[in-house]
């Protein structure tokens, strides 16, 4: 496999660009491939059968286009699917989210964490197995934040909509007595200024996109696949929403310009959906 192959990126949408950020902050040499399922978003309540169909056709769609590790950039599909993809692609590594409860178990002065995540990732094996393990004698708090990546998808990070939804999930939280939140959902680090506007400048906000970076480098390094520095590294986009409203988050949540591409589902001889490019 070629060391300049892609990094392939996928996520419901634009929440997944914590994720890609963090990346190219602590690999500046890779290319990569981002792939936003925006004609699904959001797949929070959806059955986890359809986000592991949706998780697997993107991962084809990704190594069709050489990618040389898949980043599941989304902690729901992580729940829903990680497992599905890792047997079934057996050939390629996967690096996916894991909702951030054991530094949140360490770091707590109080001994309560808020949890802010999808319903499909709180239902998820993982995030049970994680809780188990690492957050003994601590209590944990749950909010599904119903509506928040519906907001930020539309670019509202700051409105009276998304500051209510933040309100409700946190206000609870925090008279109970936590000291720490842990975004569970990659669209939610994009939220952390209005976070620290309800919760106070003390309460601590555990964004796990920069130790995702690190693992990918981990990751990288052990199968000897780093990138070269050589050219400056390629970009790529697809969503399978508006390629127009992509560009424009692109631009207000990195300050990045690029052009998506546009990729439809569609359905096969057999009646299965898969992804085309236009």
């Amino acid at each position: 496999m070629n060391n300049n192959f892609p990094i392939g990126i996928f996520d419901s949408g634009v929440g997944g660009l914590s994720v890609w950020r963090a990346i190219r902050q602590q690999l500046p040499n890779e290319a990569l491939i981002y792939f936003a399922d925006q004609g699904h978003v959001p797949y929070g309540a959806r059955p986890l059968a359809e986000i592991r169909h949706f998780s697997e056709q993107i991962t084809r769609f990704l190594l069709a286009r050489q990618a040389k590790l898949i980043v599941v950039a989304c902690n729901t599909a992580s729940a829903a699917a990680l497992a599905h993809l890792r047997q079934t692609f057996s050939q390629i590594a996967f690096v996916g989210m894991e909702p951030a409860v054991k530094p949140a178990a360490e770091q707590t002065a109080s001994g309560v964490v808020g949890v802010l995540a999808t319903p499909a990732t709180f239902q998820g094996a993982l995030y049970a197995s994680v809780v188990e393990r690492f957050a003994s004698g601590v209590t944990v708090l749950q909010d599904t934040c119903p509506g928040l990546v519906t907001q930020i998808e539309r670019g509202n990070l700051a409105g009276d909509e998304t500051r209510q939804i933040l309100e409700k999930a946190l206000t609870p939280m925090l008279s109970r007595g936590a000291d720490t939140v842990v975004l569970g959902c990659t669209h939610y680090p994009f939220v952390i200024p209005l976070i620290r506007e309800i919760g106070g400048e003390a309460l601590r906000v555990i964004d796990p996109a920069p130790a995702v970076a690190r693992q990918i480098q981990r990751v990288l390094a052990s199968r000897r696949l780093e990138a070269e520095a050589s050219s400056p590294p390629q970009f790529t986009f697809y969503t399978s929403g508006s390629p127009a409203a992509f560009d424009a988050f692109l631009s207000l949540l990195l300050g990045e310009t690029g052009l998506a591409q546009p990729a439809v589902w569609q359905k096969n001889s057999d009646g299965q959906e898969t992804i085309a490019t236009i």
